[in-house]
């Protein structure tokens, strides 16, 4: 990814200098040591991800999970009085297709925001998120925050408890560039499986703004939903994010949709009027949300494999050689996120794993990456420096990322990245035990389940032994359903990691 240097350059453009060559990064890549315990190494891996997550570790983990589907099973019988009520929807949802107000409902922002924060700014997370500047509250043996750091906006959590270590301006509301795309795909990604196929058609591919990164789709030809999530994560393709739109029942349902799930996930600062990122007069978002966006994202297996992925094969057309006969080569794709593949002026960050990217006219450069050390795993957002040198926002992301590691444990945290509301309320329900939430602000676990559920009355015949029993069995999906983001927030992240010091 390069920073725009002239008025003519694209205004949605995320491909790097060196993004249609092969991969540049060798069989063995030595790191630049960043404070870590070594050089680290990072090894080329055969197959269609050229670096692929291995196999998550049995967790408790799992027999939660199985035991939510039963016990989902039976709640699908059980009266509807019994169910919690659904979250109202935002206004942006509900309203019109161009998304032009907020998830909160508040005005939409200009494209080109103005060259300081507003004075008064959300506090979710915390009041002290909602203050403008540098939010940090550093103890004895802590390090100081880098210097020359330009960015707009910054953040960095920690990506399993919620905390936020520190934060500039963590929800000024800025445009997002492809880092959108993080929400795009965290809605979208589970609708439809790998290995479903496609055929591209003009319709697909209308409406893509001027300049627009592409990965290369072309009408007429198929595509697995596999490589159309490869061209969006790898080299931000608008197109892939078009045809992957359509599938999902077109743009506007695609930007209602993407509204919606901010909001349940309590990203409030953000308001999404073009799926892939594209600058548009009121699509906002800002460090705080992409985090969440990101946080949430990561808890998907298949969104942590894409967003890791350095290098891969993607379809090209279809030919026909002298004799007739069909043939369909493929070509080498790059991820554009430079922590993770490197370039010439910066190194793979030792334990990136992610996550996206962006670079418009509107936004400057953004970014959001994962990384872990030591068991550590932090998120790390920034928005816009104005230093202008090649590959600035890594750098900065990279420097913050250090400091994060660093402070980690001896700063007092400023404010916590939230659960979404389903967590939240869940939680909230009678028997759920708000002890476990470990002080994060997170959904708690399973709680005290011998609490006396609600059940309907129980009839002369004895029949409501029934109702009863399946109440219990509501009333445990409640709690689990709570315990639920407890247990899959707290990745260990063997198989996310790629590279190891």
């Amino acid at each position: 990814m390069t920073q725009l240097h002239t008025p003519k350059a694209s205004r949605n453009q995320e491909m790097g200098r060196l993004s249609f060559m092969g991969s540049v990064s060798p069989a063995v890549v030595r790191f630049r040591d960043r404070g870590g315990e070594g050089d680290g190494t990072s090894r080329r891996v055969p197959g269609t991800f050229s670096v692929v997550p291995a196999p998550m570790k049995q967790t408790v983990r799992r027999s939660l999970l199985v035991t939510s589907a039963i016990l989902a099973s039976l709640a699908l019988t059980a009266p509807a009085s019994l169910a919690a009520p659904s979250p109202s929807p935002s206004p942006a949802a509900s309203g019109s297709p161009s998304g032009s107000a907020s998830p909160s409902g508040s005005p939409s922002a200009s494209a080109s925001p103005s060259v300081t924060p507003p004075a008064n700014m959300s506090s979710v997370g915390g009041t002290r998120l909602g203050q403008a500047g540098t939010q940090v509250a550093i103890a004895g043996g802590a390090p100081v925050l880098p210097k020359d750091l330009t960015a707009r906006s910054w953040i960095v959590a920690d990506a399993e408890s919620g905390d936020v270590l520190a934060a500039h301006n963590a929800h000024w509301r800025l445009p997002p560039a492809s880092t959108m795309k993080m929400l795009f795909a965290d809605t979208v990604l589970p609708r439809f499986p790998k290995n479903t196929v496609h055929k591209v058609e003009a319709k697909d591919l209308a409406g893509m703004g001027a300049g627009s990164s592409l990965v290369g789709i072309k009408e007429g030809e198929t595509y697995t939903v596999h490589d159309l999530w490869l061209g969006v994560f790898l080299r931000s393709g608008n197109d892939a994010v078009h045809v992957l739109s359509q599938m999902n029942g077109g743009i506007a349902e695609t930007v209602k949709d993407m509204n919606e799930h901010a909001e349940e996930l309590q990203a409030l600062d953000t308001s999404v009027v073009s799926p892939d990122g594209y600058d548009a007069s009121g699509q906002v978002s800002s460090a705080y949300d992409l985090t969440l966006f990101a946080r949430s994202g990561l808890q998907k297996q298949d969104f942590r494999e894409y967003c890791s992925t350095v290098t891969a094969k993607f379809p090209g057309e279809t030919t026909k050689n002298k004799k007739g006969k069909t043939t369909r080569g493929t070509f080498e794709i790059q991820n554009t996120n430079r922590l993770l593949s490197g370039d010439y002026d910066i190194s793979q960050y030792p334990g990136i794993a992610g996550v996206k990217n962006g670079n418009t006219t509107n936004a400057g450069a953004t970014f959001t990456g994962v990384a872990e050390r030591n068991g550590k795993v932090l998120l790390v957002t920034v928005m816009n420096p104005s230093k202008t040198d090649h590959n600035e926002v890594y750098k900065e992301t990279a420097a913050l990322l250090d400091w994060g590691f660093q402070a980690a444990g001896k700063v007092t945290p400023v404010g916590e990245l939230v659960a979404p509301k389903g967590a939240a309320q869940a939680s909230a329900q009678p028997g759920a035990n708000p002890s476990a939430s470990e002080g994060s602000g997170q959904a708690g676990g399973a709680g005290d389940v011998s609490a006396k559920p609600v059940a309907g009355s129980v009839t002369e015949d004895g029949s409501g032994g029934m109702w009863i029993a399946l109440a219990i069995a509501g009333g445990l999906l409640v709690l689990l359903a709570g315990g639920g983001y407890l247990v899959n927030r707290r990745w260990p992240l063997p198989d996310l990691v790629r590279r190891r010091l």
